[in-house]
């Protein structure tokens, strides 16, 4: 017969050996206890894994174009904001120039008023969103309006020079006084509209690109996010505050007034409408970005839930496993002890 010798040493390394196998479970216990997911689900799922971290990867891509729509959605409510404000402004000095021409108000408040449309206007035409200019079209970086009150400006540069070139004097010359209304009537047709519905707004008022910023606001779907300054209401208001701003400045005739006051009704009048369909517009993208939102969070309740039956773990069974381990390491502890405690030098007389 044969005999094995076994040591307290061997036996010592084989219960160091399983401790150290029980630790390394309950680490992984505790994980599924805590998360309630898997710890290595490439190991328990088999083939199946492969289904489950294409869900996760497809959850990941879905919240990154949530997240991208709500920065979306913030830029289209501040954009809507700034048009509320481009309306007030319109209707304001729309209601300024009906009185005067019914002889209500005198040229110092209908100067004012344009003067102060115009200021509101650039700031608002100027206003930015996280950094991003939000009329600039794509080019984000550039701030769209130049500011006709500064002397140094292009747009007032270019007013200048179509005002000297059509007249043959400036507008502080003292035959400025003599401007008659046909004169008026015929610069502002021949000169200034164009000027300002054509290339001239680009040349001299604005650096916004007329492209507008295209987001993909759902995995099949795009939308336009953003407006530009370039935009009909918005020149027709820049041309009414610029053109009123100048042309009060000088002493005219009631003739010619009451025509500065006729084509400058009719233009703000075509502003108003032209800024609430913008306005209208944004809306309409605003809800369509929300809307989009809401599908793709449906979507990934709807992976969430696929996943978690194929990853998911029930809590209670993860929690028992955790205490089974933390008992038995307990008693592997508590054997440990009592085994390098035995010796043979207790039994030798």
């Amino acid at each position: 017969m044969k005999v094995s010798f076994v040591s307290t040493s061997a036996i010592s390394q084989t219960l160091r050996f399983q401790m150290m196998r029980m630790q390394a479970d309950l680490v992984q216990r505790q994980e599924e206890a805590t998360t309630l997911r898997l710890s290595d689900p490439g190991k328990v799922l088999g083939a199946r894994a492969g289904s489950s971290f294409s869900m996760t990867r497809e959850i990941t891509r879905l919240e990154g174009l949530i997240d991208s729509n709500s920065l979306a959605g913030n830029r289209l409510k501040a954009t809507q904001d700034s048009l509320t404000q481009l309306g007030e402004i319109s209707q304001g000095l729309l209601s300024t120039l009906t009185a005067a021409m019914s002889g209500v108000n005198d040229t110092a408040i209908v100067q004012a008023e344009a003067k102060r449309a115009l200021e509101s206007m650039t700031s608002v035409l100027n206003g930015n969103f996280n950094g991003e200019y939000l009329f600039a079209g794509i080019d984000t970086d550039v701030k769209p309006l130049n500011d006709f009150t500064d002397p140094a400006s292009p747009n007032k540069a270019q007013f200048d020079a179509q005002f000297l070139a059509y007249f043959g004097f400036s507008q502080d010359d003292p035959a400025a006084a003599g401007i008659t209304a046909g004169q008026i009537d015929d610069f502002l047709d021949t000169v200034i509209e164009p000027s300002f519905m054509g290339a001239g707004w680009q040349t001299a008022w604005s650096n916004a690109s007329d492209q507008r910023v295209t987001s993909r606001i759902a995995p099949n779907e795009t939308a336009q996010t953003s407006m530009t300054a370039n935009g009909g209401g918005m020149r027709k208001l820049a041309m009414t505050t610029s053109v009123l701003s100048e042309f009060l400045a000088i002493s005219l005739g009631d003739e010619a007034r009451q025509a500065l006051y006729k084509q400058m009704t009719a233009t703000v009048g075509e502003a108003v409408p032209e800024i609430a369909s913008a306005q209208s517009e944004a809306g309409v993208i605003e809800k369509r970005v929300k809307d989009a939102s809401e599908r793709i969070s449906s979507q990934i309740d709807l992976y969430k839930m696929f996943v978690n039956d194929l990853e998911g773990v029930d809590p209670f069974e993860a929690s028992t496993r955790v205490n089974e381990l933390l008992t038995q390491i307990e008693t592997s502890y508590a054997l440990t002890a009592r085994i390098q405690q035995l010796s043979l030098l207790r039994y030798l007389p």
